[in-house]
C-alpha cells in the first residue's frame, strides 16, 4: 500500500465524506479516541488541499492526463481541466461519479465543504483546542459559501432560481443533476440546506423534469440518471435520494414501491437499470445504493409511513 488513490482521480467528495462521517461517529457516540494525530494531520490537509484548489489554475500541482481515452476519463487541457475563474469556491477535478468535469467548480460538492468545513472548524476547536485550524476552516467555508451564491445560482427561464450543477466563473454552467451523491437532489441530505429552501425546491423541481438531460422517464421508472451510464437508466440510488428528501408521503410510498419493483427480482439495488426494463442494469452489488435504500425504509418506518 502507498499514500496513493487508485485511480489518482481528484474528487472534492473524496475529501468530504471521511470528515462526515467522523463527526457523525463523535456525534453519535461521544467517543473521541478516533481523533489522534493521524486524525489532526489528516484535517489539516484537507483544509491545506481545499485552499489550495481555489486557485487551481495558479496554484495546484495536481495533472490528471489518460491520451487516447474518452473525454469523460481524462481532464483537458494537458490534464490541467478548462481554464476556471477565481470564485471562493474550490475545484474538483471529477464529479462523484468518477466523470471528468466539464467546468471546475461542482456546486454540490462545495456545498457538501461548507457542510464539512464547519464540522472541522467545531473538531478543531472543540478536540484539539486548535484555533488557528478552526479559523482556517472557517474562513475557507465563508468564502466557498459565498462563491456558491454569487456564481452557483442561475435564473432559469421555466423553474426561477436554480442552483447550477458547475460552474467556471466565466459565466458557464453546466445545468443537470446527476444521480451521484452529493448531487442537486441531495442538498438536505448533506445539509448544505433545508428541503424547504426555495432554490433547493426550484432546483428539484429542475432535476425531475426533462430540462435535466439526464432524467428519464419509462415503463417501470422515472428518476435521475448519469452520463457515467446509458441513456434511459435511471440509479436505484437517485430513486433512494429523492425518498430521503421528501417530505410528501405518497411520494415516498410509490418510490419504495418502485425500488421493490425493480430490483431484477435480486434482492438488492443496482447501480443504473434501463426504465423500460429492469432486468438490464450495471452494478449487481453496489453497497452504497443498498444502504440508501436501508435508510429510506428506516426514515418510512419512523414516520408511520410504512
Amino acid at each position: 500500500m502507498t499514500p496513493w488513490m487508485w485511480e489518482r482521480k481528484y474528487e472534492l467528495d473524496s475529501l468530504c465524506f471521511p470528515v462526515q462521517l467522523l463527526h457523525d461517529y463523535w456525534q453519535a457516540s461521544g467517543k473521541t479516541d478516533v481523533f489522534d494525530d493521524a486524525c489532526y494531520q489528516a484535517l489539516v490537509s484537507i483544509v491545506g488541499v481545499i485552499g489550495t484548489e481555489q486557485r487551481h489554475m495558479e496554484k495546484s500541482p495536481y495533472r490528471f492526463l489518460r491520451p487516447g481515452f474518452k473525454e469523460t476519463e481524462t481532464l483537458q487541457n494537458d490534464g490541467l481541466g478548462l481554464p476556471v475563474n477565481y470564485t471562493g469556491m474550490t475545484w474538483s477535478g471529477f464529479r462523484p461519479s468518477d466523470d471528468a468535469s466539464l467546468f471546475g467548480y461542482n456546486v454540490p460538492g462545495n456545498m457538501f465543504a461548507v457542510v464539512i468545513l464547519g464540522h472541522i472548524r467545531e473538531i478543531a476547536s472543540t478536540i484539539y483546542k486548535d484555533e488557528g485550524l478552526a479559523g482556517r476552516a472557517q474562513k475557507l467555508r465563508e468564502q466557498i459559501d459565498f462563491g456558491i451564491r454569487a456564481y452557483g445560482i442561475v435564473n432559469h427561464p421555466r423553474f426561477g432560481r436554480i442552483y447550477a450543477y458547475e460552474t467556471d466563473g466565466f459565466g458557464n454552467y453546466c445545468l443537470m443533476d446527476d444521480a451521484g451523491t452529493p448531487g442537486l437532489m441531495s442538498i438536505p441530505y448533506f445539509g448544505y440546506a433545508p428541503a424547504d429552501d426555495p432554490v433547493y425546491q426550484n432546483t428539484r423541481r429542475f432535476a425531475l423534469s426533462f430540462d435535466n438531460p439526464y432524467y428519464f422517464e419509462g415503463k417501470y421508472a422515472k428518476g435521475i440518471g448519469s452520463p457515467h451510464t446509458k441513456d434511459g437508466y435511471v440509479w436505484h440510488m437517485a430513486l433512494s435520494m429523492q425518498a430521503l428528501t421528501s417530505t410528501d408521503e405518497q411520494e415516498v410510498k410509490d418510490l419504495i414501491e418502485v425500488l421493490i419493483a425493480t430490483d431484477a427480482d435480486t434482492g438488492f439495488m443496482h447501480e443504473g437499470f434501463d426504465c423500460n426494463d429492469p432486468a438490464i442494469f450495471t452494478r449487481p452489488w453496489f453497497a452504497w445504493s443498498n444502504s440508501l435504500f436501508a435508510q429510506v425504509i428506516c426514515k418510512a418506518m419512523d414516520k408511520g409511513w410504512v
